[in-house]
């Protein structure tokens, strides 16, 4: 899975590759040729006293070590390079498919999970590049030339090597293996310590609001001991490992001094060749130990690799080839015709049926009791989810058959929950339209009932709006909100409970200002508040699913039961009348 996603996004950076490999092959070589040139010194130059030998040996090992830095140095930044702009390259791919998934794949993963493949599995791959790139090429060289060269200093000797490389091995796959599904746990149990601190972070007022600050800090204080868990138990399998290959190295060394020592009391070995195989032993031996540590990333990176792919191979429900034309929508008009929808899993229809007309130059009310399906109504209006049967007509077109982008130009959304951007007030309303002139701006304001509050401020359009518009009151964010819908002035506008925070005089204002800009546009309205509605032509009454009656206040009240108690629950006889 690693290496797959790494050829997905890994194709412009072959040359940057290549350089690392041919530096790292050079430095390799190397540092293979310096136990020689040792060797050489001690049993010819220093033995035989031979000063001038000294220097030119010296001076070339001198050369050979500078070369062999400069290598290192170039590997080591183009090794960089080539990860970080993988890993930037990764994270921009989860990103723009992020920005295609609908309700339905944003369910099924959710936020948290998706904050964390986007951020910290990215950087696991990101880890791994860099130290393969910078360890994994020069290894299997020193390792593989460091036990050739240790063959050629003596035979015999080399037997060590027989010993100890089956010894590390079955070390490192004892440890490795028990440390693969601990990391596997650890990346779940990060996703959910994300979930926590998310939903803490954007309830803090609520959890004040009930004085459950200690519950909360109980819960978080149990997802961060989850984490450590696994943490600590892959950590102490981290710390094992190292001081364990030490101790077989070492001993290692030992085995060979004293072995050495025999040989060369024998005759059959010289001082500076048993100087240089212990140093091809010690490179032989560096080289599994960093080839281990690459193994130990391996099997996190690994992990990151299967989140990450999960999301890159999930194809969205609402999806259309590149190849499909785009389609100006001009007039529109929305049909529902038998639509149907159900989620992944669900046990009945949220949506059963439904016949809706939208007109342009109307405007249409939704009611109905909670989960009676107002809201997946007006997603599936918006193209945000795909209807498991029955059709969404749009201006005459089947919107399966459409492109979604040319659907959601045509179309303003305000959700239930008002979203603002990190940014200013003029910022956010130009995500309806980002050529808006201030003067537009301050139109779109004064019809949204925000002018006011907007003047007030020092900076005005200039005003910051922190994350999530934290800094204003909830029917401030549903005024800019609706304001930021105007701005784009488009053929359907889709408010979804949007004048809820609202007090009755603002709200009244509100709808009656909408209706010199709304007058060729189809607009559709959510509302849970009879007072928001009961003035609209046209109200669709929904209850559990279906259509259970359409027309006016005083129609639906002789005629539907369903609307006439959800009236009555907000209002007297004499008021509804």
């Amino acid at each position: 899975m690693l290496v797959r996603l790494i050829k997905r996004v890994g194709r412009p950076y072959l040359v940057a590759v290549t350089i690392v490999c041919v530096f790292q092959f050079v430095q390799a070589i190397a540092s293979l040729y310096l136990p020689s040139l040792n060797a050489d010194l001690v049993d010819n130059g220093v033995a035989a006293g031979d000063a001038t030998y000294i220097w030119h040996t010296g001076l070339v090992m001198l050369a050979v070590t500078v070369l062999q830095v400069l290598c290192s140095l170039v590997a080591i930044y183009y090794g960089a390079r080539a990860a970080m702009a993988m890993g930037r390259d990764i994270r921009a791919a989860v990103f723009d498919k992020v920005q295609l998934f609908g309700s339905r794949e944003m369910s099924q993963f959710g936020a948290p999970t998706l904050i964390t493949r986007g951020t910290n599995d990215v950087q696991q791959i990101q880890l791994l590049l860099f130290m393969g790139l910078t360890i994994l090429i020069s290894a299997p060289i020193t390792g593989i030339g460091g036990l050739i060269m240790a063959l050629r200093q003596d035979v015999e000797l080399s037997v060590i090597f027989a010993i100890v490389l089956p010894v590390m091995a079955i070390t490192l796959g004892l440890i490795i293996r028990t440390m693969r599904p601990l990391f596997r746990l650890n990346q779940t149990r990060l996703d959910s310590l994300n979930r926590v601190m998310r939903e803490q972070i954007s309830g803090v007022r609520v959890v004040r609001a009930f004085g459950r600050e200690q519950r909360e800090a109980r819960r978080f204080g149990d997802a961060t001991e989850e984490v450590r868990a696994v943490a600590t138990s892959a950590g102490r399998l981290m710390s094992l490992l190292f001081p364990t290959l030490m101790v077989i190295m070492n001993l290692s060394l030992v085995l060979a001094l004293w072995w050495g020592g025999h040989r060369i009391a024998s005759g059959h070995l010289q001082i500076g060749q048993l100087l240089a195989f212990q140093q091809y032993l010690i490179q032989t031996l560096i080289a599994v130990m960093m080839g281990t540590f690459m193994f130990m990333l391996w099997p996190r990176a690994e992990v990151a690799a299967e989140r990450i792919t999960a999301v890159l191979e999930t194809e969205p429900a609402i999806d259309m080839h590149p190849d499909v034309p785009a389609v100006t929508l001009t007039s529109g008009r929305i049909e529902l015709r038998d639509v149907s929808f159900a989620y992944p899993e669900a046990e009945a229809d949220v949506l059963h049926r439904a016949n809706i007309d939208v007109v342009p130059g109307e405007t249409t009310a939704i009611v109905g009791s909670t989960g009676s399906g107002k809201s997946t109504l007006l997603r599936l209006m918006a193209r945000l989810l795909h209807p498991t049967d029955g059709q969404v007509i749009f201006d005459g077109h089947d919107v399966g058959e459409l492109r979604p982008e040319d659907i959601w130009a045509a179309i303003a959304m305000v959700p239930q929950r008002s979203i603002l951007f990190s940014g200013t007030i003029a910022s956010n309303l130009r995500y309806g339209n980002e050529d808006a002139s201030d003067a537009e701006l301050w139109e779109a304001l004064e019809i949204a009932q925000a002018r006011d509050f907007v003047e007030a401020l020092p900076d005005q359009l200039e005003s910051i709006v922190t994350q999530g518009g934290t800094n204003f009151s909830g029917g401030q964010r549903q005024r800019l909100a609706i304001a930021r819908a105007i701005v784009r002035r488009p053929h359907v506008y889709l408010f979804d409970d949007s004048f809820s925070a609202l007090d009755f005089t603002t709200d009244a204002a509100l709808r009656q200002a909408l209706q010199p800009v709304t007058r060729d546009a189809a607009v559709v309205i959510v509302a849970q508040r009879i007072n928001t509605v009961r003035d609209i032509e046209r109200i669709v009454v929904l209850d559990e699913g279906e259509v259970v009656g359409t027309g006016s206040h005083a129609q639906l009240m002789s005629s539907c039961e369903v609307y006439r108690e959800i009236v009555l629950s907000q209002m007297s006889e004499g008021e509804a009348a």
